[in-house]
């Protein structure tokens, strides 16, 4: 049953449609593009396929996501519509929040999934006042996982950019990556025994600055 807060406001109406719990993360999960089933229940970790099925079902029947089945073929895949792509801006507004507010220390058994990560790392770079003089590229390759992304500065912001050759590339673990995020600038250190620069000496001092972090000694 759709939730109702019975009022005018349209901060209620955009809750009531994309408020319940999954809603969001999936819209979140499926703005780098579409997905199949078994994507998003390994995304969103915990989610049980019964209420994944109920969630698309009502982002589909709210015009939010299509879904793709051909005939004869088992896979699945989701993606949004232009309405379900005009709530990245929602999106990015929460992870902003996150950054300021939300930083607490990882529980012992709190999985990272590079994918978050990443977005959030664009989130992030649009926001600190740091930038690189040009447009740089970094790569970030997840020892755990094998993922490898690379996101890259235009000189004015950051975007994703698999296509770029990067400056720096950093090598480390979701689970590294997020805690550092996590850790307070005055404590930050690159590289480290988990988190690892390779690049000219330059543009690694240059990334190592962006990140507000001290560099190791």
């Amino acid at each position: 049953m759709k939730t109702s807060y019975a009022h005018f406001c349209l901060a209620a109406r955009t809750l009531e449609t994309v408020g319940d719990r999954w809603s969001l993360l999936i819209v979140r999960d499926l703005l780098a593009g579409r997905r199949r089933f078994s994507d998003l229940l390994r995304l969103l970790t915990s989610v049980t396929p019964k209420w994944l099925t109920i969630r698309l079902r009502e982002l589909e029947a709210a015009g939010i996501v299509t879904r793709d089945q051909q005939p004869g073929r088992r896979e699945v895949w989701y993606e949004l519509t232009e309405k379900g792509r005009d709530l990245a801006p929602v999106l990015e507004a929460l992870i902003g929040w996150g950054l300021k507010y939300a930083r607490d220390p990882l529980e012992p058994d709190e999985p990272a999934h590079p994918e978050h990560l990443v977005a959030g790392l664009v989130v992030a770079l649009n926001q600190v006042p740091r930038r690189p003089p040009t447009g740089r590229a970094w790569r970030f390759e997840f020892d755990d996982s094998g993922d490898a992304h690379v996101v890259a500065y235009d000189g004015d912001r950051w975007s994703l950019d698999g296509e770029r050759s990067p400056d720096v590339v950093f090598s480390t673990t979701a689970r590294a990556w997020a805690e550092f995020i996590v850790t307070p600038l005055a404590k930050r250190r690159l590289p480290s025994p988990d988190i690892r620069l390779s690049g000219s000496a330059r543009r690694v001092a240059e990334a190592v600055q962006v990140f507000g972090a001290r560099p190791t000694r």
